[in-house]
């Protein structure tokens, strides 16, 4: 579906439906033609959305979990988070934010947060 000759496919087939018009006199079937195409395709092309990006998706977290262990200051407790539940996630997430925007004896406290965070995700395992 994402080929060009499906797109120039589908556009010659929605124009060839509008020419078709006044032949069979802009009739309900007329249009029933075209909006039961649209919905099957675009019904269709959800299930090749959510599947195509998995191995790129599958790539660019095996390229950032590399990037965590050559980083010297990287915590490599990190690296696989994204099995994790989308609360602890969120959790994780939030706590480097909190820290950037406190001062230097409240970002070592949030540090901690973090720390605890991820050593109770290791802790799982």
């Amino acid at each position: 579906m994402g080929h060009p000759l499906a797109f120039i496919l589908a556009t010659l087939c929605c124009i060839l439906w509008a020419v078709s018009g006044p032949v069979f006199h802009y009739s309900n079937t007329w249009q029933l033609v075209i909006n039961t195409a649209t919905t099957v395709l675009t019904f269709l092309a959800v299930f090749l959305i959510q599947k195509q990006p998995e191995p790129r998706r599958a790539a660019i977290q095996a390229k950032l979990d590399e990037l965590l262990r050559a980083a010297n200051k990287a915590r490599p407790e990190f690296i696989g988070i994204e099995h994790l539940t989308d609360g602890e996630i969120c959790a994780i997430r939030d706590a480097p934010e909190r820290e950037a925007g406190k001062g230097d004896a409240e970002a070592e406290s949030a540090d901690a947060s973090v720390d605890e965070l991820l050593a109770r995700r290791s802790g799982a395992e």
